[in-house]
């Protein structure tokens, strides 16, 4: 009898807290990741074979298929917006031999920030005011806004390069920058243009949790991030697991009237004007410090596996009692070189008393570590040239 695969959709950091944590359970699938790049997953010894892609559909159903022939089920795991997409337009096509947790026609639509927005304005959820644009008539409704204001792909594709991931604008003098948006406009791309809550990266907290296609919460844990890269725009550097319950209450809220399965991270940040917790985005997959979720207590990878191999879940619970820090050391590290002023911050986290766990570390599993260490200078300039249009 064939045995089953766990296919890993993304190479990077989210992936390889994926593969870290089924190891860690002892499931004995093979382990298989497929990307368009390889990154630091297909560098760990944990994983079977990695399988590089082109960056389209047809070219991931091949893959699917072919390695259909030798496995019974596919468990996917994937940990890129990009995935989710393909995944969504192949389910019919795939569904007969992967397992796929999250399937339902309008996830694509829900991936657009402006239509969780317009949730959270149906259901009392608190997020920042926002326009969206989509035309070029409507880069005059940013004027309307109170600035600074963060513009940003209202649907994020990490696959891209060419458009920015965010946009500061100080004040509306910054608004020379349309130009460059009207041409991103007139190639099809919208964008959600949104006051920004006051406060650094530190303010920022999130639910994430593993919801069965019957709507039942099969694991859910809380967090906040301690510091993003390159600045207080950016992604993860480092996060704990301080976090208060309503960021879990409106967590559960969100998920449940989008009617959303699988992992999905519902993102929000603190607003000390009027004392609300207002979403910021939802991640409809496992984000880059999702493993907190896992070294706290509650592997919610592996609770997808436990679901598509029809096994028993049991109840877990995430450790709040001990004071527990996830860090990017890489991350942190260029924080500390090209950010002025930054040293008491990367102080009170490296040595703060919290027990502090590092990505990609595994005396037992090195490569990727190295890998990513290596390519520290690549990555930082690769995440400037993200952040300019």
């Amino acid at each position: 009898m064939k045995k089953n695969a766990n296919i890993i959709l993304g190479s990077y950091i989210n992936g390889y807290s994926i593969i870290q944590e089924l190891f860690e359970n002892g499931v004995k699938d093979d382990i298989i990741v497929i990307d368009v790049i390889k990154d630091v997953s297909a560098y760990s010894n944990k994983v079977k074979r990695f399988i590089k892609i082109y960056n389209n559909i047809d070219s991931l159903y091949s893959a699917l298929k072919n390695l259909s022939r030798s496995y019974e089920l596919l468990i996917l795991y994937p940990n890129q917006d990009i995935y989710i997409e393909y995944l969504t337009k192949l389910y019919i096509k795939v569904k007969s031999y992967c397992f796929i947790p999250f399937y339902q026609p309008s996830l694509i639509e829900k991936q657009n920030k402006i239509v969780q927005y317009n949730y959270c304005k149906k259901y009392e959820i608190p997020y920042p005011k926002s326009v969206y644009i989509e035309d070029l008539k409507d880069i005059n409704k940013i004027y309307d806004l109170d600035f600074p204001v963060l513009i940003k792909p209202s649907h994020r594709d990490n696959s891209s390069t060419t458009i920015f991931r965010n946009l500061f604008l100080k004040n509306k003098k910054d608004l020379n920058f349309s130009s460059k948006l009207s041409r991103h406009i007139n190639n099809g791309v919208s964008f959600l243009a949104s006051e920004v809550i006051p406060g650094d990266g530190s303010n920022i907290y999130s639910y994430m949790s593993y919801r069965s296609k019957e709507g039942k919460i099969l694991g859910e844990w809380t967090g906040k991030k301690l510091s993003q890269f390159p600045d207080d725009f950016g992604v993860f550097s480092s996060a704990s697991n301080n976090c208060p319950e309503i960021v879990a209450k409106q967590g559960r809220k969100i998920l449940e009237v989008m009617n959303l399965f699988g992992i999905n991270q519902p993102e929000f940040k603190y607003d000390f004007r009027d004392k609300k917790y207002k979403l910021m985005e939802i991640n409809l997959r496992p984000m880059m410090w999702h493993r907190l979720g896992a070294i706290t207590g509650v592997p919610l990878s592996f609770i997808q596996y436990l679901c598509a191999t029809n096994k028993n879940t049991p109840n877990f619970i995430q450790n709040k009692t001990d004071k527990i820090n996830y860090i990017y050391i890489n991350h942190e590290l260029i924080n500390l070189i090209y950010r002025s002023n930054y040293f008491m911050r990367f102080r009170s986290i490296i040595f703060s008393k919290n027990k502090n766990h590092f990505a990609l570390w595994d005396f037992n599993d090195p490569g990727p570590f190295f890998y990513s260490f290596i390519s520290i200078i690549n990555k930082y300039f690769r995440y400037k040239k993200r952040t300019n249009i």
